[in-house]
């Protein structure tokens, strides 16, 4: 799960959040976005001369407003739909277009009226239909959903973007809510930076009067709610561009410094992404390893298995390496091979046996380096029924 304001579409740090993604969706990461859209809407009411009315940070959507509300999240969302489709222009993920479904997955009651203020159309969460967005992931389709909801009668609420991300969240029981923050993200009243939330944090701030600002108070409150109600972890971060990337390349750089990876450089990555398999935690890339298919084929190459040092021993690279051999067969692969200069034994003790050099593909044997003088390891897959 996904979520992020309004401000987001209108920054220059738009077309970094739609690379991220495009990022995330490439590695196999089943995703749903929530976006917001308060800034189109001031803006939209703004242009047509109306005033916006807000209650306790809430805002009251009358008869008046309820239309331009819906054009002004509408056109959010078409132009956020329209970035992911295209993929992007002038960098090595252009023309990597996904695929974007929505619908009236979030059903609707009104707020009501409190304090003595009827807020009208403004609305919350009453139920998500959790089934209908698992379909649209095990397509392998990212799911969008706006602050928009439906009730049963056909009428239309405006929603708080908050509540439908927790909502939806504890709907599908996700592993994982990332809350994408203005700014540099949330502290507490202290003025330390909170960036996640557990289920045993939760009671400290299950209330909105921890943080430094009312919009971290809100997050903080509805990550809370979250973890409470079935979800692992949520993290309040602030956006930042390539920050997937940079994970990545963090991890496997100490290992090409000290040889034992072939040097990849950044802009490499980003054209090679789709290979890769990750192991992440806490929001951070721990372990990866990528799947080359040959031109043959029938053979494929894995590199660029690391794991950080930290987590080392809890067999995440084992993890990795079964699931790149699950995916070789799938592909209808019958041997791999591997170069490794410093982890032979590793290998080995997993099913790869030593060749030389006249074992690898033409292709790749073109590709030796001589220099480096890794040596070669093969394995032969069992075919899959």
């Amino acid at each position: 799960m996904l979520a992020f304001g309004g401000e987001a579409l209108t920054e220059s740090g738009f077309a970094a959040l739609v690379h991220d993604i495009a990022l995330l969706a490439r590695l196999g990461v089943r995703l749903v976005l929530v976006h917001g859209a308060r800034p189109q809407i001031d803006e939209r009411l703004s242009t047509a001369g109306v005033m916006p009315q807000y209650h306790d940070g809430l805002r009251i959507t009358d008869a008046t407003c309820l239309p331009l509300v819906m054009e002004a999240i509408g056109r959010a969302r078409f132009t956020l739909e329209a970035r992911l489709s295209s993929g992007l222009p002038n960098t090595p993920m252009a023309g990597a277009g996904i695929q974007v479904a929505g619908g009236n997955y979030v059903t609707a009651r009104p707020w009501g009226v409190h304090d003595g203020v009827d807020f009208q159309h403004t609305g919350v969460v009453r139920r998500i239909d959790a089934d209908a967005i698992s379909a649209t992931l095990e397509r392998g389709d990212i799911a969008l959903l706006s602050t928009l909801g439906y009730s049963a009668t056909g009428e239309i609420f405006n929603l708080h973007g908050e509540d439908v991300a927790t909502e939806t969240a504890v709907a599908l029981r996700a592993d994982k809510l990332l809350f994408l923050m203005n700014g540099a993200g949330v502290t507490d009243a202290a003025g330390e930076r909170v960036s996640q939330i557990e289920p045993r944090q939760a009671d400290r701030w299950a209330h909105d009067d921890g943080a430094s600002d009312p919009e971290g108070a809100r997050h903080l409150a509805s990550a809370a709610r979250a973890v409470r109600r079935g979800v692992r972890r949520v993290h309040l971060i602030a956006r930042s561009a390539g920050a997937l990337l940079a994970e990545l390349y963090e991890l496997i750089r100490p290992l090409e410094e000290a040889g034992a990876l072939v040097r990849r450089s950044r802009e490499q990555l980003e054209l090679e992404i789709e290979r890769f398999a990750v192991i992440e935690r806490d929001g951070k890339i721990i372990a990866c390893a990528a799947l080359y298919p040959m031109a043959d084929r029938a053979s494929g190459e894995i590199a660029c298995v690391a794991v950080d040092p930290t987590y080392q021993g809890g067999g995440r690279g084992r993890q990795l390496l079964a699931a790149l051999e699950e995916r070789a067969q799938q592909l209808g692969l019958t041997r791999l091979f591997l170069l490794s200069t410093q982890t032979m034994h590793w290998f080995r003790e997993r099913g790869y046996e030593p060749g030389d050099v006249e074992a690898l593909p033409h292709a790749r044997r073109e590709l030796y380096n001589w220099q480096r003088n890794a040596k070669v390891f093969v394995k032969t897959l069992t075919p899959t029924d």
